[in-house]
């Protein structure tokens, strides 16, 4: 399976595609200047289990990293992924 990760800034979230279509994505929005808020992180049933929402979270947050922005995880996937992954620890909006 191939997986692809956009940023689709109108819809105000990242979209994961398997084979090229469309199986999930995580949202976010603009809560100050340079910080985003993830409230919500979806895949479809089919695709639970298989590593996609976290490949999801491993590619929006590299492509956030590189645009200087912080996070602030409000979905509990979103949350337990940066636990798992402490090397997007510093992505994470203090305050």
């Amino acid at each position: 399976m191939e997986l692809s990760v956009v940023d689709v800034p109108e819809r105000s979230r990242y979209e994961v595609s398997a084979d090229g279509r469309v199986v999930g994505f995580s949202a976010y929005h603009l809560i100050s200047e340079g910080v985003l808020a993830l409230p919500h992180v979806e895949v479809e049933p089919a695709f639970e289990g298989r590593g996609v929402a976290s490949e999801l979270m491993r590619r929006s947050l590299d492509q956030i990293r590189e645009r200087g922005l912080r996070i602030v995880p409000i979905c509990p996937f979103a949350q337990a992924f940066l636990k798992r992954n402490p090397g997007y620890a510093d992505l994470v909006h203090e305050g």
